[in-house]
């Protein structure tokens, strides 16, 4: 976890300009547009989702001076947003995160799990709550529930009952014997270590917010 993750008043603004778009109110944490601030900003969407009801419940006279200031004007608000991300960093934006710590975990799970896949950890976190609600004779390309994470997560079926096969010989239940070579197997394996022997309902719940991140391209 990142321990000297900076909040700066600056961030108000681009947080509230994603409160303000239609429907306005607080966003899902997972939404795209939340997460690709948190990317920015370096901050987890969990820090921004967290601000975020705060700017909705106004908690700070801090706060009521921005809501003030731009709530009811948007381009104003679009302006400030604009000029910031063009002073920011002075066009270094290394310099302007000198000293802060990254929470790199949380960005790692947004990017790809190796240069030549689409797949990230966010991709195979879903596979796997998807996992835990099939029997291996289903894990299978033709498998509705399949065809219907492909859709969301815009890949092949085949590609998903693939990450589900390595995801079979992480699974000690299983105890397959047989032996797999895939690129997949280590990424696969680090995301079975974090979430495969964790309540199912806790990682669903997960799944269920990470999935707001893809509907947005639906």
């Amino acid at each position: 976890m990142a321990k000297n993750a900076r909040w700066s008043d600056d961030y108000w603004l681009l947080l509230m300009q994603i409160y303000l778009q239609k429907p306005v109110g607080i966003k899902p944490m997972y939404s795209r547009k939340m997460v690709d601030l948190s990317l920015e900003l370096h901050l987890p969407p969990t820090i921004l989702f967290n601000k975020m009801c705060q700017i909705a419940n106004l908690e700070t006279p801090r706060i009521e001076h921005i809501w003030e200031t731009y709530g009811r004007n948007p381009r104003k608000l679009a302006r400030a947003v604009s000029l910031w991300r063009g002073m920011r960093g002075y066009g270094n934006a290394e310099d302007f995160y000198e000293g802060v710590e990254v929470n790199e975990t949380f960005e790692r799970d947004f990017k790809p799990v190796g240069s030549d896949s689409r797949l990230t950890p966010v991709m195979l976190t879903l596979i796997l709550d998807l996992y835990f609600r099939l029997t291996p004779i289903t894990m299978v390309a033709e498998t509705p529930e399949i065809i219907e994470l492909s859709r969301l997560i815009k890949i092949k079926p085949q590609e998903i009952a693939e990450v589900m096969e390595v995801f079979q010989h992480c699974d000690p239940y299983l105890k397959r014997k047989d032996v797999i070579i895939s690129p997949l197997l280590a990424p696969c394996s680090e995301i079975w270590r974090r979430f495969g022997n964790a309540n199912p309902e806790d990682l669903a719940s997960y799944a269920s917010e990470l999935k707001e991140y893809f509907k947005d391209d639906i």
